[in-house]
């Protein structure tokens, strides 16, 4: 069953440019760049895919739970369950 949102392909975008990003750390670390600077980098890599599963979360928070919930498609019960499963990625 395909599962698409209107984030998804900004999502796709964000972690393709950390995926490339990434690469560059692996080059940095075989050249032997300084450590602050591959610490920095890394830090920047880390940081675009968090900002990509928070907007992921923030969506199916949006659109499968809220939405879901308010068209009468799960109940509060079926809506907290999925929440509480998600926290943990939070």
């Amino acid at each position: 069953m395909e599962h698409t949102h209107a984030s998804h392909p900004d999502i796709v975008k964000r972690l393709k440019r950390a995926h490339g990003h990434l690469a560059g750390v692996i080059a940095m670390i075989e050249e032997g760049r300084a450590c602050v600077d591959l610490a920095q980098q890394l830090h920047a890599v880390e940081s675009a895919i968090a900002n990509a599963k928070r907007v992921l979360i923030e969506d199916h928070m949006e659109h499968c739970i809220g939405d879901g919930v308010g068209e009468g498609g799960k109940s509060a019960k079926a809506a907290l369950a999925e929440f509480k499963a998600l926290a943990k990625y939070l």
